[in-house]
């Protein structure tokens, strides 16, 4: 027998075990292992029942990711012809899922006749994050199991069911109780026994909810796509489940194949890889342990510090809210209730819920009563002078081993660290991003001397919280934000020679970014960048191209949404952006101010000079070792900056441009423009 899968006999129940560490992926052989054992089961007269688990860690898994858009060798049996057998088994077959079941794991759950889950276990088939509609019959089968309505919600929304809403859909047929999974499988087997096979899921028929059911479901997922082929590949699978079996297999077969080697589904297979890939830290052994963290302090209670509480509060963490200002703290105190009982109002939570997380909320005037922390996050605003003043008493009043973390998006943190004396080793960066309790990046900003399980124990903190945390080196902006600096420098001074910031925003958009980045400006506020602009003036060299357009319309008060003029006009109650001829005009001055004649931009150009200055700039962070790793930076910017998924980040997508036309390109407007000198680490990248 293979070392893929083994039989145990318990009495007249024969349970199959697969044996593929770490989560039982359907690698080469183990679909055969599996087989065999099927078939051994089925001509054993003294097997009445079978149950079918994972060893080691008891999961599931399904295709291997790492097999997909290759070849499978040939006559090696697949996962399909796995699922085949176990829908075509004569004696019941028990699924017994332990944790998370998804994908093709729980294709082949319901190949099976019956599946037990354990309470803390979860299934579905998120393959549509992966750019493609599930694979192995999961599309035809799950409509015949639950229907087409609840099928549709689990396979084109992709998100996961916990046990108990698995239960309720039908997608289980029960939860198993507190203890030994195995032994209540066998236990259910046992019950099942007597009856022979069940009527497998695909000889089920599929009933039409309505006759426009599938033009309004495609109708719904058409704004929420977002340009994605595979939310719709998805509904069109489900369609072909109305044909007979066998035929609406093959379709689904057909569709899935055509996503599977689509350069969206390439994307999105980097994206997975690359966020598992963003947990790992150079030089840092992350099976170490971390350090515990049970209370987090969060000291600044605005916007940003208020965003920060609710984070950690919704995570189970305790926290502890500090502000000087008593009028300041009341604000941040009621922003956060203002947050729960607006989820209480749209049914996202219960009144019991937010008691529990406001109960879990201190609010104090005092930095002492930091004392009790594992954590602070310092949130205030960006001022070294400050920010030095807070860690040096943090490193007074907080014990031995709390960590010491910064929100700040610019400041040197070695300089803060500095502040804390020998409680150096402490102190790190934790950046935010607004909304901090929505937004899922974060950057974890590691200081020189920052000891190494203080930075796991970040990362792990961050994980907690739902965040994707990526580590980053010291430069000003860290990745993120010195990355988009240079974006957004570009498409400002594309403003200045002749487009319109609807022009530029429309350019970056049809490309696939969330908003374009004059409409960013203006939601994050015109001022905060001005005050940065202002601070830093006296290291620009003047020798360089300088657009003063965003300093005159914050001289102007026009601050952004936040003041209903900036880039755009905002009327009262509306926040889509209107254009103004103002703005035009004022860039026309500025122009010719500074002896550029304006002209006609093509959209291309827009394009090629915001992203291809990007892609440059973040080779440049990697020759300096603030980024770890390409993806590290796809990471940041699909999770930060509304880079589009389906591009698979700027790197990736640089690549698929290729990296020797990028650099052909740069060396082109570094002839007539500022900034544009091409990095080393793009002329490597393009001769490889």
């Amino acid at each position: 027998m293979s070392d893929k899968a083994r039989l145990e006999r318990h009495g007249r129940i024969a349970v199959i075990f697969i044996e593929n560490p770490p989560v039982n992926a359907m690698s080469v052989g183990v679909p055969g292992a599996l087989i065999a054992c099927l078939d051994q089961a089925q001509a054993d007269d003294e097997i009445d029942a079978i149950v079918l688990t994972g060893g080691n860690k008891g999961l599931i898994g399904g295709a291997d990711i790492n097999m997909l858009g290759k070849p499978w060798p040939e006559g090696e049996p697949t996962l399909h012809m796995l699922i085949d057998a176990l829908d075509a088994c004569k004696k019941p077959v028990v699924a017994a899922l332990q944790a998370h079941t998804l994908g093709g794991g729980y294709e082949i759950a319901l190949g099976c006749h019956y599946r037990l889950i354990h309470p803390a276990g979860q299934v579905g088939l998120p393959e549509v994050n992966l750019g493609i509609p599930p694979g192995a019959g999961g599309t035809q089968r799950l409509p015949r199991l639950i229907g087409l309505e609840k099928a549709a919600e689990v396979i084109v929304g992709g998100k996961p069911a916990k046990a108990a809403k698995a239960f309720d859909m039908g997608m289980v047929d029960r939860i198993a109780a507190e203890g030994d999974l195995l032994e209540q499988a066998i236990a259910f087997a046992q019950d099942v026994a007597g009856k022979g096979a069940a009527t497998p899921i695909s000889a089920r028929s599929v009933t039409l909810p309505s006759d426009g059911f599938f033009d309004d479901l495609r109708a719904s997922w058409a704004k929420k796509a977002k340009g994605l082929r595979a939310p719709m590949a998805c509904i069109d699978c489900l369609e072909a489940s109305l044909l007979p079996f066998p035929e609406g297999y093959a379709e689904s077969r057909r569709i899935f194949l055509d996503c599977a080697g689509s350069e969206e589904a390439a994307a999105l297979r980097h994206m997975f890889f690359a966020e598992r890939t963003a947990a790992k830290i150079d030089g840092i052994d992350n099976k170490q342990s971390t350090r515990p963290v049970s209370t987090v302090g969060v000291i600044g209670a605005g916007t940003m510090g208020s965003g920060i509480a609710i984070a950690m509060l919704d995570s189970g963490y305790s926290v502890i809210l500090m502000e000087r200002n008593k009028d300041a703290l009341d604000a941040g105190c009621a922003r956060i209730d203002k947050n729960y009982a607006g989820q209480v109002a749209k049914g996202r939570m219960t009144e019991d819920a937010k008691a529990k997380r406001i109960g879990a909320l201190t609010a104090v005037t005092d930095i002492e009563a930091m004392a009790d922390a594992d954590l602070v996050v310092e949130a205030v605003f960006e001022d070294l002078g400050v920010k030095q003043a807070i860690f040096a008493d943090l490193a007074r009043v907080t014990k031995p081993g709390a960590i010491l973390a910064t929100n700040t998006s610019y400041i040197d943190v070695n300089k803060i660290a500095e502040a804390a004396g020998e409680r150096v080793s402490d102190v790190l960066g934790m950046h935010f991003f607004s909304p901090a309790n929505i937004m899922k990046l974060l950057e974890i900003v590691r200081a020189d001397k920052a000891a190494p399980d203080a930075l796991l124990t970040a990362m792990s903190v961050g994980r907690k919280m739902g965040k994707t945390a990526v580590v980053a080196g010291i430069c000003d902006g860290f990745i993120g934000n010195r990355i988009y600096n240079v974006y957004r420098r570009e498409a400002i001074f594309l403003l200045e020679e002749g487009a319109s910031p609807s022009q530029v925003d429309k350019a970056m958009t049809d490309f696939g970014m969330a908003l374009g980045p004059f409409a960013v400006m203006d939601l994050a506020g015109l001022d905060i960048a001005w005050a940065q602009r202002k601070a830093t003036a006296h290291l620009r060299d003047p020798n360089k191209r300088y657009c003063t357009l965003p300093d005159r319309l914050c001289e102007l008060g026009r601050f952004g949404q936040k003041t209903s003029r900036g880039f755009y006009i905002y009327e009262e109650g509306n926040r889509k952006p209107i254009p103004d001829p103002e703005v035009e005009a004022l860039a026309a001055e500025t122009a010719a101010e500074a002896g550029i004649t304006r002209r006609t931009i093509t959209d291309e150009e827009i394009v090629q000079r915001c992203l291809f200055a990007l892609v440059n700039e973040a080779c440049a962070i990697l020759d300096e070792g603030i980024a770890q790793r390409e993806s590290d930076i796809d990471v940041v910017f699909c999770n930060g900056y509304g880079f589009p998924r389906r591009r698979g980040g700027p790197m990736f997508w640089a690549g698929r441009v290729g990296f020797d036309k990028v650099l052909s390109q740069v060396k082109q407007y570094s002839q007539t423009h500022d900034f544009w000198d091409p990095s080393p680490a793009l002329v490597r990248l393009a001769n490889n």
